[in-house]
């Protein structure tokens, strides 16, 4: 816990340092930082969205466990009546426990994919909104009470910056169109170096072709 406070300390110091030292924060300006951390735990409709999404994933969970726990019986199952079972049975229970135990697996797979999972798909549909309010919260407070930057300590992010500050993305978007144009007219100019070259070698050999009789 100490070692966290230190921590958000050195961030929010290092922060204001490197804003100052690039002259684009005045010695008056207000300064102020958030915990989002904090700001989850205690934001009522984020606490309920938490609560929504635990819900929903315990019910995923209990018929996950079914589905395992009916798996299993039926391999015991199998293991007890397998000396009285014909071969052609046998094989026909172990099938019918294949399918399930694949039916289990894409249901896992559905509920839990890391990437297409609907567990992700729903704590994204239900969080997005909150963390919208809360963005729209903090540039209310900056706007009004004239904050010139708001950080994220948890983050180490600006979540709000005055519009009377400098914004250097317009220049970095000119100096990245720039750069691009340089290269463009660089790769272009290479690649009709290269085909002159060509040009030039198909030449000379007709003309090589051209001499031999």
């Amino acid at each position: 816990m100490k070692n966290r406070k230190i921590k958000t300390r050195i961030i929010v110091v290092f922060l204001a340092l490197l804003l100052m030292s690039a002259g684009s924060v005045s010695a008056q300006a207000k300064l102020a930082y958030i915990n989002s951390d904090e700001v989850l735990e205690k934001y009522k409709e984020a606490i309920d969205v938490k609560k929504q999404l635990a819900e929903l994933e315990s019910q995923w969970r209990d018929e996950a466990q079914k589905k395992e726990k009916e798996i299993k019986e039926l391999n015991e199952q199998l293991e007890s009546q397998s000396l009285l079972l014909s071969q052609e049975r046998k094989t026909a229970k172990q099938q019918d426990i294949q399918a399930l135990y694949t039916k289990y697996q894409q249901f896992l797979q559905e509920k839990w994919d890391p990437q297409q999972g609907e567990a992700v798909k729903k704590q994204l549909e239900l969080i997005q909104p909150v963390y919208d309010k809360i963005n729209l919260a903090i540039k209310k407070i900056g706007e009004t009470d004239g904050y010139a930057y708001i950080f994220d300590v948890v983050q180490g992010n600006i979540l709000y910056a005055s519009e009377k500050q400098v914004n250097l993305t317009e220049a970095l978007v000119e100096v990245l169109n720039k750069n691009l144009k340089v290269e463009e007219e660089e790769n272009k100019a290479e690649e009709n170096k290269e085909k002159d070259n060509e040009e030039e070698k198909d030449k000379e050999d007709g003309e090589e072709k051209g001499g031999v009789k």
